[in-house]
């Protein structure tokens, strides 16, 4: 199973004036905390709502520092349950993310095409390398001429 996770991080960011400047440094050091090992990961700008539902600013700015919300896509290969995704995730970005909390908020169990049509695919390779494996002579052949 392959799923989608998308993970809440809250990055810290300094000397900025504008949430607008705020999320685009968080975005550019978070790229480059996950780079080049991790560039799959999609970063986008997070949303936040208040208590009452309001829709806030991806940035807190207080003191010309800021705390910016990002939401980091992954998506996650071969795994049993939706746990294991997450884990995987967090553990993955986790580890280049130093000192950012990260909060997991959504798995997505993604389609994939049925085991059948799978099991076509490779009877059709099969069958093509059989048919050229026809046209070549074998090497023990090409030894006795």
């Amino acid at each position: 199973m392959d799923c989608r996770v998308v993970v809440e991080a809250a990055v810290p960011v300094y000397d900025v004036e504008t949430a607008d400047e705020a999320v685009r440094i968080a975005i550019s050091k978070t790229g480059g905390m996950l780079n080049p090992d991790l560039s799959y990961v999609e970063i986008e700008m997070g949303s936040r709502t208040s208590p009452e539902g309001e829709e806030l600013e991806p940035a807190f700015i207080v003191a010309d520092e800021a705390l910016v919300a990002l939401e980091l896509e992954m998506t996650v290969f071969s795994v049993e349950r939706e746990e294991h995704a997450s884990r995987i995730a967090r553990k993955e970005i986790g580890q280049r993310l130093e000192n950012i909390p990260l909060d997991v908020l959504e798995i997505e169990v993604l389609e994939t095409d049925d085991e059948g049509d799978e099991n076509e695919e490779d009877n059709e390779t099969a069958d093509t390398e059989t048919d050229e494996d026809d046209l070549l002579p074998e090497f023990d052949e090409l030894l006795e001429e």
